[in-house]
């Protein structure tokens, strides 16, 4: 291959080339459009940077695919847990709080689970990403994605469902009589 040896004209076309796939995968994996967008950059940067390394032509996809992944995962990681929700037009004011709180309870009980569960959860559950899109994201088989999927959520049933996580008082308020 002319790019492994420098040839900038060939890099030019292998860049271009690759670009189209390389953004829509980004796309599959990351959170929103700009990490997409930033993860494809940062591929096709280190592929002109380090083309000339590769020791096989036919594994060029493979590790340009690795690069985004390993960058989606990487913004995945600095990004808040759970970025706010949008606004729900609720009926009244103690409609908001209830939904406020029920909210807090599900964000606390993600946050409770093991980072491996929380990943595969956020992205399948949260972020609705396909399956198969979040095992190869996190380098995990299609079974292993969905043993980690049935524990989280599990995990997550059983500890909103627990009466410790319930808010303090107000079960208490809401069954006595005024």
């Amino acid at each position: 291959m002319a790019a492994q040896a420098g040839d900038a004209a060939s890099i030019a076309e292998v860049m271009s080339a690759s670009h189209p796939h390389v953004q829509r995968f980004a796309r599959s994996l990351c959170a929103t459009p700009e990490d997409a967008e930033d993860a494809a950059q940062e591929a096709l940067i280190i592929l002109f940077l380090k083309v000339g390394t590769l020791r096989a032509s036919g594994a060029l996809a493979s590790w340009l695919f690795q690069i985004v992944r390993h960058e989606c995962l990487r913004r995945y990681r600095r990004a808040p847990l759970l970025t706010d929700a949008p606004e729900i037009l609720t009926a009244s004011a103690e409609e908001d709080v209830l939904h406020r709180l029920e909210v807090e309870r599900v964000a606390a009980a993600i946050a409770g689970l093991s980072p491996d569960l929380r990943q595969v959860l956020v992205l399948r559950d949260v972020q609705g990403h396909s399956g198969r899109a979040v095992a190869s994201a996190l380098g995990l088989t299609v079974p292993a994605m969905k043993s980690r999927l049935h524990r989280a959520r599990t995990a997550v049933r059983a500890v909103l469902s627990s009466p410790e996580l319930e808010t303090p008082g107000l079960s208490e308020d809401l069954d006595e009589p005024a």
